[in-house]
């Protein structure tokens, strides 16, 4: 399968019509949901070999970020052999109380994947706290740059995006 065939079935599975109230506050009649494509086995198998692809080479494993990271982490995780962890968006306060389930965090050379990459933010914020755990970050993977920003809040934290596909990539192949 080619990357654009790829490209159109995630679009195809993921873009709703209707009306939608988004985080903003603001009403869409369209909407695209992530989690159609995650929780697809065949689909997310396909997406965690085209991550995989992107991978920088000397990586020790990929840091998913809760919650839509984790299965394209684990499926990524799959396809090139590097074991996953799974970053929260806080330190749990009970149990391993970690930040990152899953191995140590400190010496080792993560890559960051996400599903959807909008401003950034929350890879921020999950990459700082790695950084501060001693590990070494400097590449995020994702399925998806929406083109707003992300790529150059990014690029100012001296983090790498690498996209399997831009918004416009997905609309070009569904038309």
């Amino acid at each position: 399968m080619t990357n654009s065939e790829l490209a159109a079935r995630v679009y195809r599975t993921a873009h709703l019509t209707g009306t939608f109230l988004l985080r903003s506050g603001a009403t869409s009649d369209e909407y695209f949901d992530k989690y159609l494509f995650e929780s697809d086995p065949a689909l997310l198998a396909e997406i965690g070999a085209e991550v995989s692809a992107l991978l920088p080479a000397g990586a020790d494993g990929l840091a998913g970020l809760e919650l839509g990271g984790v299965p394209v982490a684990v499926a990524a995780s799959q396809a090139s052999g590097l074991p996953a962890l799974f970053v929260r968006k806080q330190a749990k306060p009970y149990g391993t109380a970690r930040l990152a389930e899953g191995g140590e965090v400190a010496g080792r050379r993560l890559v960051v994947i996400e599903d959807v990459v909008t401003s950034g933010g929350q890879i921020l914020a999950s990459t700082a706290e790695l950084r501060a755990l001693g590990a070494e970050v400097d590449t995020v993977v994702c399925v998806i740059d929406r083109e707003s920003g992300g790529a150059a809040n990014l690029a100012a934290a001296g983090l790498d995006l690498r996209p399997v596909f831009t918004m416009s990539q997905l609309v070009a192949a569904a038309a």
